[in-house]
This record gives C-alpha cells, structure tokens and sequence, in this order.
C-alpha cells in the first residue's frame, strides 16, 4: 500500500512540528507527506522546512481547500489525513495497514481516538462511540469519524468527490455522509490519535451558526432511502437554529428556517 498524508494548518507554529513528527515516527511510515499551508502569517514555513515534506503554500481559502489541494497534489491510492493539533500514536498507520490488508474490500476506514480538552482527558459517551459497517444512519446526527483517523482509497473520491470549499464548517460530517451512503466502514477500535481541543483556531468554537451548516450537509441527502431520517434531524436541527434566531432577535434568520421546515 502506498500511502499520501494530508496536513492542512493555518497559524498553528506553536502545534505543527509536533503533529508532523507523530507523523514522521511511526513504525511503518508513508509514502508521502504534503502539508498545505491555508496562508499562515506565522513561523509555520520556518519551522516546516528543515523536513523532507512536500509544502504547499496557498492564499487562506480555509480547511476544505487546503485538504482538496492535498488530494490533488497526492501521488498515492491511499490517503490520510491528520489535522496540525492533533497527534498520531506510532503505530496508527501500521495497523490500518494490516486492516485493510486483511479486508480489500474496505476501501475506507478510521480509528478510535482520545479527546483531551485543555490537558483533560474527556471519556466518550456511548453515542459516541467509533461505529463500523455500513452506518450512514448512525452518523446522521453528529460525525463518528475524525478526520485524523481516516484511511481512504484515492477511488472514493473520485466517486463521491471531495470536501465542499461552500462549507466553513462540517465539511468533515458532508464527505464522510455522502461516502457512508455508498460504502462500507472499517474499524480499528484502539485510540490511535490523540485530538486535541480547549486552543484558539479551532472551527467548532469559533464559527457561528454551526447547525446551518450541518442543514446544508443534510439537505444534499433528502432523496436518498434515509430521506426520512434525514428529515426528522432537519427539523430537529431547524428548530435549533429557529431558537437561536429568537434568542438574538434576528427575524429574517427564524424567517428562513421557518419556511425550510415547513417544506420538508
């Protein structure tokens, strides 16, 4: 298996040269590491270039493209990623290796992880837990998968496409739907990164609004066989957004999401 790691970062100079040597100790390592810089203005090109890495540098377009760059750029069938804060245990690609040696058919798989939250270590609940299989329904509510654990064939992507540049957020939770709708999920279930959390420039604490997001996600599946799944988190995530625009008097927003519902 020849293998492409993607590292996206934007102004991370103080976590970068961790989360790459994670990457660059492992017990059996990749073929390929392109990190693409989503137009830091910090030290991150200084520190990245005493590595035998592919750096890619572009005008700040935001997680999507900078990942979709990656894709492009990949020499390789398999593609991971790893996001600049979070951190691999040395045998990640190792065993995801001998996983999809063991079952060719499975052309995507992810990991378990450890969420840490400022230093803490933060215990999954059981609706959180890594699911496998066939589990587009599973995931329909919140992503299951971290984009740091993810192993997936170059093919799947050019079946279902890559991450929508229209989403500054949940871009993660819209690919791995649309790939779950057609393929199955393999499981590795050790906590083979390390997520980190509770630092500034993270998407889910500083992007607003981050259910209308998740609506745009879902409406992309309205005509598949889980149309009705889809519909019940569409209200549920409508009624959400209704009460914030409430909440923050914002009449034109609850307009919005007001008539969404009422057409589902």
């Amino acid at each position: 298996m020849k293998i492409s790691l993607i590292i996206p970062t934007y102004n991370r100079d103080n976590l970068i040269e961790n989360t790459l040597l994670s990457a660059l100790n492992q017990t059996i390592k990749v073929d390929e590491i392109i990190v693409v810089d989503d137009g830091s203005t910090d030290n991150t090109k200084q520190i990245l270039k005493q590595y035998d890495i592919k750096y890619i540098f572009q005008e700040n377009k935001g997680v999507s493209s900078a990942r979709n760059t990656g894709i492009k750029e990949a020499k390789n069938e398999w593609i991971c990623f790893l996001d600049s804060d979070d951190i691999w245990e040395e045998q990640k690609i190792e065993k995801q290796i001998v996983f999809h040696t063991q079952n060719s058919h499975i052309l995507f798989s992810h990991t378990d992880e450890l969420w840490r939250f400022n230093e803490k270590i933060i215990k999954q609940k059981k609706h959180q837990l890594k699911p496998s299989g066939n589990c587009f329904k599973q995931n329909i509510p919140n992503t299951l998968i971290g984009a740091s654990t993810v192993m997936c064939h170059r093919s799947v992507f050019d079946d279902v496409g890559v991450f929508d540049e229209d989403l500054a957020a949940c871009e993660d939770y819209d690919l791995w739907l649309r790939i779950l709708l057609k393929y199955e999920l393999g499981l590795i279930d050790e906590k083979l990164i390390t997520k980190t959390a509770g630092h500034s420039g993270q998407l889910s604490f500083e992007t607003p609004l981050m259910d209308s997001f998740r609506v745009k996600a879902l409406l992309k599946h309205l005509e598949s066989k889980h149309k009705d799944e889809i519909k019940q988190e569409l209200i549920k995530r409508c009624d959400i957004l209704i009460n914030g625009a409430i909440k923050h008097q914002n009449m034109e927003l609850k307009s919005h999401y007001i008539d969404l519902k009422a057409s589902l």
